[in-house]
């Protein structure tokens, strides 16, 4: 079987993320024509399944990373190897900075875009809030 061409992978990918963002974009400007009652029922859900989404990816990170730096610690205390950790800590710090000054830079204008959505759909918002606790509270 032939491999097909890179161009027509990435032509194909580009399809593809088109039709997903159409997608999305359709349904989120029909939750404000629905009623109050279909809207508060699909921001609970979705709510409910972005939180309990959220708790699962963030306790699974939260392993991960915390398990990776133990194993390094403990890898130093034996002798194993030698972390320079003023050096790491320094570097943590120019990214911290770096990452804050960015977010703040572009966060008006996202910001105001959620402030839009929020503001037109507020029976969505509700039970996506209301979801979205629940589904954290939930896992």
């Amino acid at each position: 079987m032939a491999k097909p061409k890179n161009d027509d992978a990435s032509e194909e990918a580009k399809k593809i993320v088109d039709d997903a963002k159409n997608f999305i974009e359709k349904a989120i400007a029909d939750i404000g024509k629905t009623s109050a009652t279909k809207q508060l029922i699909l921001g609970t859900a979705s709510g409910w399944i972005t939180g309990f989404m959220s708790m699962k990816i963030g306790k699974i990170a939260a392993v991960g990373l915390g398990g990776g730096v133990i194993l390094l610690h403990i890898a130093s205390q034996k002798g194993y190897i030698d972390i320079n950790w003023d050096k790491i800590n320094k570097k943590v710090d120019k990214i911290t900075d770096k990452i804050e000054k960015e977010t703040t830079g572009k966060s008006p204008d996202w910001f105001e875009k959620v402030f839009l959505f929020v503001k037109d759909n507020s029976y969505y918002s509700a039970g996506f809030a209301g979801g979205f606790f629940f589904g954290i509270a939930s896992s």
